[in-house]
């Protein structure tokens, strides 16, 4: 396995004085959420909004690469974090970038376990690129293994996705007990950044049952705008494309574009700390 370089005292890097570019974890260690959806229409409803966006598919199944069409290439994030390449980046259109995934992925997190600092390669690996971006967005496995700390620590943000449905919201307590204990032992700048809910239908009463329960549980954490249930959204992917080059009268482009502003006006308007051990 290649050496790695540029880490700080005790084997831990730290992002230099001048970084700018906030860096965003989605996750939710349960499936079928719209995690991955999420992940990709948030950033390319960013880069409308005039932001530069690199897209990390941290997620072995590969669904956010799949999403956009890009084809295997030599470089994806396992040699990345197998440290036989730096992130490679490729471009999805202009202003979105993506890190692409393979099914590889899914034996990095034995491969790594004698690693030192197994925990901050991601972070590490981000620093050369992260200022070329507005924001960073990570679409993390359905797990709360070795790639989702990765994700975690080199995040200054989370955001959970949660499908509007009862099963969807079992678990909280748990994701909040994660986000505490990355927090206190590898980055203290780590906040929940808001949750955001997903295949809403206000037609259903249990769907806004469920909207007031994670209102009660996370309070103004919650991002006002829920993202609709939207044949569009469904589609998109096998189309290759994000919501707004797909469809982008559709109520899915309209909710993914209120989304995205709404996300600018919480984190810039915040103070952006250094993620921090």
């Amino acid at each position: 396995m290649a050496g790695r370089s540029g880490t700080g005292s005790g084997g831990r890097l730290f992002f230099n004085s001048e970084f700018m570019g906030t860096v965003i974890s989605l996750f939710n260690h349960k499936g079928g959420v719209g995690k991955t959806t999420t992940t990709l229409n948030v950033g390319a409803g960013l880069v409308e909004l005039g932001k530069r966006v690199l897209l990390i598919d941290l997620d072995p199944q590969a669904n956010l690469t799949l999403s956009l069409g890009i084809p295997r290439e030599r470089y994806t994030i396992y040699e990345a974090m197998c440290g036989e390449s730096e992130l490679v980046p490729y471009e999805a259109k202009p202003g979105l970038d993506i890190v692409i995934s393979v099914l590889d992925l899914s034996g990095a997190e034995m491969e790594l376990v004698n690693e030192p600092g197994r925990e901050m390669i991601l972070r590490e690996l981000l620093e050369p690129v992260v200022n070329d971006y507005d924001y960073v967005l990570i679409d993390c496995p359905p797990s709360l293994g070795l790639l989702t700390m990765n994700a975690l620590t080199a995040s200054h943000y989370v955001l959970i996705p949660l499908q509007t449905e009862y099963l969807a919201v079992q678990g909280l307590s748990k994701i909040k007990q994660v986000v505490d204990k990355v927090r206190f032992r590898l980055n203290r700048s780590l906040q929940i950044g808001g949750v955001i809910a997903t295949m809403y239908d206000s037609r259903k009463v249990l769907n806004n049952q469920i909207v007031d329960l994670i209102q009660k549980y996370f309070g103004d954490q919650v991002f006002r705008t829920m993202i609709r249930e939207n044949v569009a959204l469904a589609e998109s992917p096998s189309k290759q494309k994000d919501i707004f080059s797909y469809q982008p009268a559709s109520n899915g482009a309209e909710d993914y574009l209120a989304l995205s502003r709404e996300i600018l006006t919480r984190f810039e308007d915040a103070s952006v700390q250094t993620p921090s051990t």
